[in-house]
């Protein structure tokens, strides 16, 4: 098979950088529900642009490509061993011409990999079935959503539920507390696979099985269909909305699995994934290894139409603020929760690792009235030396929760740029030393890629590159105020409007 691990390069390339055409839709299908001029209707405007400029790059859709996941279908004979290392050079490839980011962590000591390749990465499952050919799916499934995950074992309590028991009915009440869990860390508006039975590592796999099923096909169980039909009614009446920003369409695409279970064990496991719902398939000669057919439609077959958005709908004015870096406190005690600010000069990267080392260490620059992006770009470097990058989205903010508050003390910082909102010590210290929280689009690394005009440094290289912290000259980068210095919290308002929505689905349903 000569040509199987081309073959695998360009699934690769195009599950990271192109939605297939049942996503496509879905988003847009979202977009006509959506009320015009809210904050979520300019979210899915952004996103919608995103989807196009990633296909008209032929890079990233979002910056963070997840562990790659592969599922492959083989006759019997197919030589698995020279299957799976050609696999693995593809992933390197891919890596290395800046399609993947480089997301392969050492859990002991942090090292990355640099090529995506290490004990349990990229994820390879072999089956045997009795065609002739091969079939290679494969699914890029971010951190922000793997994150959001969750496993319930029944019978439990749950909050604004009650008692789900081991029916369908207590069924039905984990799925829905599964998206009210989520909100808008897991980049909302989201898809979620489901497996009900099994064991705890199996419904696990089941769930994210049921990620690889077509967006529109009905499920052939008349009692699942049903509830799949159930949770798509439901889920979008929490109103919780894209990004977490409230609105009309929480969720996107409901797909439900089931198995058997020990009599002892009840589990139901949700796998959460985010809009950029990456994933794709072909059907490869087992010969040649040539692409023979995509098992999805390719998104180029659904060209995105974006929806004008003008004024809000409720008549009231949307703000703009443009600041140029360092902001001061006074131009921060001036924004509230719900206006859109548009930054100008230099803004800093920091994720997990920067934070960590932050908390007992000084930092290499004065960040006085700075800008901190918690994003883990994808970046490449020419013939030159020079950096450039090539994806760029917000990570989720609450992971840094431990930290932040005392890093806007000791440094000054004046601007949090993430994902998903943050928490109470947090907001806290927003209050507190005058800072506010912007919330950007998750998932749109393209848009925001297109802000930073050139890298003027790094350091921290060698906590790997999406760790590290990278000095970028910033023009138009735009992004909503969530979290003010007044106290105010966008997040903390949804949450908890959402919580009494869901509240009302306590009462059994499926008897």
């Amino acid at each position: 098979m000569q040509q199987f691990q081309q073959s695998v390069y360009k699934l690769i390339v195009e599950t990271s950088t192109n939605l297939p055409a049942d996503v496509r839709q879905a988003i847009q299908a979202a977009q006509a529900k959506e009320d015009e001029g809210t904050r979520s209707a300019l979210s899915l405007s952004t996103i919608t642009d995103n989807i196009h400029m990633a296909e008209c790059n032929v890079s990233p859709i979002c910056q963070d490509t997840g562990m790659p996941t592969f599922i492959i279908h083989c006759p019997v004979g197919a030589n698995q061993i020279v299957m799976k290392k050609q696999i693995l050079q593809a992933v390197a490839q891919a890596t290395k011409d800046s399609k993947l980011r480089t997301n392969s962590v050492d859990s002991l000591t942090g090292a990355n990999s640099g090529d995506n390749l290490g004990p349990g990465t990229p994820v390879v499952h072999f089956e045997q079935w009795e065609r002739d050919d091969i079939e290679v799916k494969l699914i890029l499934k971010g951190g922000g959503c793997e994150n959001k995950n969750i496993q319930y074992s029944l019978p439990t309590e749950l909050e604004g539920l009650g008692k789900a028991g081991r029916d369908l009915d207590g069924i039905r009440k984990c799925i829905l507390h599964a998206v009210y869990q989520a909100q808008g860390q897991g980049c909302s508006a989201g898809f979620i696979g489901v497996g009900i039975g099994g064991d705890r590592t199996t419904g696990y796999e089941l769930a994210k099985h049921q990620l690889f099923r077509h967006a529109d096909d009905v499920n052939p169980h008349e009692d699942l269909r049903k509830l799949e039909e159930y949770i798509m009614d439901n889920a979008n009446k929490l109103g919780i909305g894209t990004m977490g920003f409230g609105g009309q369409v929480t969720l996107l695409g409901c797909k439900i699995g089931v198995m058997n279970r020990l009599p002892a064990s009840f589990f139901v496991s949700v796998a959460y994934n985010c809009w950029a719902f990456r994933r794709q398939g072909v059907v490869v000669d087992a010969a040649t290894g040539d692409i023979k057919e995509w098992v999805y439609r390719t998104g180029d077959t659904v060209p995105m139409s974006k929806k004008p958005q003008t004024a809000p709908d409720n008549g009231g004015e949307r703000r703009e603020i443009v600041l140029h870096t360092p902001i001061s406190e006074e131009q921060i005690r001036e924004l509230r929760v719900g206006d859109v600010v548009v930054i100008n000069g230099t803004m800093h990267t920091g994720r997990d690792a920067l934070h960590k080392y932050l908390m007992d260490h000084d930092a290499p620059l004065d960040l006085n009235g700075a800008a901190i992006y918690h994003c883990g770009p994808v970046m490449a470097k020419d013939e030159n030396g020079e950096w450039s990058v090539k994806a760029a989205g917000p990570t989720t903010s609450i992971r840094e929760e431990p930290y932040q508050g005392e890093i806007i003390k000791k440094f000054g910082i004046r601007a949090v740029i993430g994902k998903g909102g943050m928490g109470p010590k947090t907001l806290a210290a927003l209050q507190q030393h005058g800072a506010v929280y912007l919330n950007a689009i998750g998932g749109a690394a393209q848009y925001y890629a297109q802000c930073f005009k050139k890298v003027e440094g790094v350091d921290f290289m060698e906590f790997g590159i999406p760790e590290a912290m990278w000095h970028l000259q910033t023009e138009g980068f735009a992004a909503i105020v969530t979290m003010d210095s007044h106290g105010n919290s966008l997040h903390a308002e949804v949450e908890k409007d959402s919580l009494t929505k869901l509240s009302h689905f306590k009462d059994p349903v499926f008897a």
